[in-house]
């Protein structure tokens, strides 16, 4: 008997039927890898290595999981990888694209869609189970309570999908919260033509301060340009949520 861990945020789902909704979100990827991340006890693994077979490697943090699923799953021997993801080299491991997949443990899940952007050269498309909240705030578009960093920095490389929502009690053990399940698609061609650094700066810095015009969340960095005349620009009038990831884009390029 497996027993859950609070501190990997375990709880699995236990709904073949959601599994199946899940794992349509995917496309069918054709010369790369299918990722996934936290497997728990299988359910999504049991579809996966049934349609991708030599082609699905699984990242599981907890050993005794890992055990039970070389148990479950002798086909994927080697395929098995006992590792945090977060602490995962994707681009050494694995030099080609990558789709990756997953009921992800809430506690983490911003940090690892944060890797995703990281590794978005080698990442082209994801989905995944999020807390409802954040994958509607991953989704969200400028003008609404639920956009800020998440979204700006998600959508500045990826398009966004909502897929559906999921109750929490096709889980075990239930979690306090309702889930949603977003799909990733990465931009084709798409090249970041500013800083990216300040770029993420730059947004992150503006949300801390949501309610305030970029104009005095922004101000450590205008006061330091050497161009005086910023200030006055009307962009620096509005509010955060007011702009769109190509309008931050412009913006740190104007800072630069």
């Amino acid at each position: 008997m497996i027993f859950k861990k609070k501190k990997f945020g375990q709880h699995f789902l236990n709904d073949k039927n959601i599994a199946n909704k899940i794992i349509a979100g995917l496309s069918n990827p054709i010369n790369g890898i299918v990722l996934e991340v936290g497997p728990g006890d299988g359910v999504l693994t049991q579809i996966l290595s049934e349609r991708f077979d030599q082609n699905l490697y699984l990242v599981e943090i907890d050993a005794e999981l890992v055990s039970l699923l070389n148990e479950k799953f002798p086909a994927l021997q080697g395929q098995i990888l006992n590792i945090d993801f977060l602490e995962l080299n994707l681009k050494e491991k694995f030099n080609q694209n990558i789709s990756v997949i997953g009921n992800l443990p809430y506690n983490i899940s911003s940090q690892i869609l944060f890797k995703v952007i990281e590794y978005r050269e080698n990442i082209v498309e994801m989905v995944g189970m999020f807390q409802k909240e954040v994958a509607k705030r991953i989704c969200s578009g400028p003008g609404s309570k639920e956009y800020g960093i998440l979204s700006v920095l998600t959508q500045t490389f990826f398009h966004t999908h909502y897929l559906f929502s999921v109750s929490k009690n096709v889980f075990s053990p239930p979690p306090k919260v309702e889930s949603g399940v977003i799909r990733l698609e990465r931009k084709a061609n798409f090249k970041l033509d500013c800083n990216e650094k300040l770029f993420q700066t730059i947004v992150k810095l503006s949300f801390q301060q949501r309610r305030k015009t970029l104009r005095n969340s922004l101000a450590s960095i205008i006061n330091s340009h050497k161009n005086t005349n910023l200030p006055s620009q009307e962009i620096f009038s509005k509010r955060p949520e007011e702009l769109g990831f190509d309008e931050f884009i412009s913006l740190t390029k104007l800072l630069s």
